[in-house]
């Protein structure tokens, strides 16, 4: 099949899977679309929002239908990363055996993974990255695709430890889960308080999704389209050449080259999901929010005075 046919069938599977999500999650479109976005283009999401916005039902939701092995890890302070990674225990005849922990699944929802120490969030960072682990000297490869969705409470919260930036920086999309509006809360109530059962259909298989992912990667992306994603990214960079007077006064460190990457292959995937053979200028843009809003820190200053990372955004474009 070309890689033409491939997109037109891509397109209409999409579709057939944003229909089978909403039948369990009401409202919220954005949202279930950016993971998606990040699980087609092979990257991470962070969910940032008060508890309660049923973020769990989200990720099990699209978990069961894309057909993929889903594990819920609920991070607190005495988490250890052997209850993440697993650990070797002595068998019957004394031989070391190694007992996979709830890592070794597709997708891994991370819950409050900010109610945790820094030794335990780093556990995942090898994860994240290498698609692999290693606990006592061996190594282990984790099964494609693999996808870590974690969600944050608001850092002012009690408990809560600021994840650094090293490992903020590992995930492509961070998301802002708001609260629904009226009209959807009232059908959240009237479809959660009854005794029917939604049934989900897996639509996708393993395979069918590392071949979408590939398929998302052959797609072509003119010059423009990259030099604008890159100057964007430089643009959030204080004291740069290109760095703009908002930006100087209110950013203490801007995104990394790995905020480029990812502009450039979710902007890929933006534009296969609307039918496009070649991503845009307008793409880059529908993605930027969530791709650079982690990834800018904001000085005293801008907090003082309200600054929020989405307007320094926009002041980008």
């Amino acid at each position: 099949m070309s890689d033409v046919a491939a997109i037109e069938q891509f397109v209409k599977r999409y579709k057939e899977l944003q229909t089978e999500i909403a039948k369990v999650i009401v409202g919220q479109e954005a949202v279930v679309n950016q993971i998606l976005i990040s699980i087609f283009s092979g990257g991470h999401s962070l969910l940032i929002g008060v508890p309660g916005l049923a973020k769990t039902l989200m990720v099990n939701t699209i978990a069961q239908a894309l057909g993929l092995d889903f594990k819920r890890i609920q991070f607190t302070p005495d988490l250890m990363p052997s209850d993440i990674l697993g650990s070797e225990i002595l068998d019957e005849d004394r031989h070391f055996k190694f007992v996979k922990g709830p890592i070794f699944a597709n997708i891994i929802l991370a819950d409050e993974i900010n109610r945790t120490p820094p030794k335990t969030q780093a556990a995942l960072l090898e994860a994240m990255q290498e698609r692999s682990v290693t606990v006592a000297g061996h190594h282990y490869k984790l099964d494609l695709p693999y996808f870590v969705l974690a969600t944050q409470n608001p850092i002012e919260q009690e408990g809560t430890y600021p994840l650094p930036e090293a490992q903020l920086d590992r995930f492509m999309f961070a998301i802002n889960l708001g609260y629904p509006s009226f009209e959807e809360e009232v059908q959240v109530v009237k479809s959660t308080t009854t005794d029917s059962q939604v049934q989900v259909n897996a639509l996708f298989s393993a395979q069918d999704i590392t071949g979408f992912q590939h398929l998302i990667r052959r797609i072509p992306v003119a010059d423009n389209v990259i030099e604008y994603a890159v100057s964007m990214v430089g643009k959030t960079r204080p004291n740069s050449e290109t760095a703009s007077e908002l930006v100087n006064t209110y950013i203490d460190w801007g995104a990394g080259p790995r905020a480029s990457q990812n502009l450039i292959l979710a902007a890929k995937t933006h534009a296969a999901i609307h039918g496009k053979f070649s991503p845009d200028i307008e793409n880059v843009q529908a993605v930027a929010h969530s791709i650079l809003r982690h990834r800018i820190i904001k000085n005293y200053k801008a907090e003082a005075e309200g600054i929020t990372e989405d307007q320094i955004i926009k002041s980008l474009f």
